[in-house]
């Protein structure tokens, strides 16, 4: 059965600013097919970062990487036929995803955002749902907060979603 092409995306933020983000990963599938995957670093807007210690990143990894302004129409380009975004706790990276255009004055996409969180919960009852427990109890790869895999394990959960049955 065929799926509607959707988004997955994970950002990683610098510090406890929405605006913060340092690192994007975006997976885009069609059907049920990861066809295209990417990963960027990005500038935040300030070189305070308090999250080091969760993904790794400090501001001498994205001192020279794009802000946020610059990689948009990269992103854009790639999400803009995207029936819907996922995103593993979406009111996260929803969060960063629209403050980082409020910040810049870009407009927002309009998709709506599916939460694997919730979809975990729905379909297959599983608690607890952070993004390890999920991918342990499917059986998908993960290298946590590394933003291109936390991106590809939302994808791969919505697809299995699919498989089970959840509907779009």
């Amino acid at each position: 059965m065929a799926m509607t092409k959707f988004a997955a995306i994970d950002f990683e933020t610098a510090n406890y600013s929405s605006d913060s983000a340092c690192a994007v990963g975006l997976v885009i599938v069609k059907g049920s097919s990861i066809v295209h995957r990417e990963q960027h670093l990005i500038r935040p807007p300030n070189k305070h970062f308090a999250f080091t210690h969760i993904h790794g990143l400090t501001w001498e990894d994205v001192c020279d990487a794009p802000t946020f302004t610059e990689l948009w129409p990269t992103l854009h380009s790639r999400i803009s036929e995207a029936s819907f975004l996922a995103a593993h706790n979406a009111s996260f990276d929803r969060r960063v995803l629209e403050s980082c255009c409020l910040k810049f004055h870009i407009k927002q996409p309009s998709q709506p955002f599916i939460c694997t969180v919730k979809l975990a919960r729905t379909v297959w009852k599983v608690y607890p749902t952070k993004l390890p427990d999920v991918c342990e109890y499917l059986k998908i790869p993960l290298r946590h907060h590394k933003a291109i895999s936390d991106a590809e394990a939302c994808a791969r959960i919505v697809i299995a979603a699919r498989k089970a049955g959840w509907k779009w």
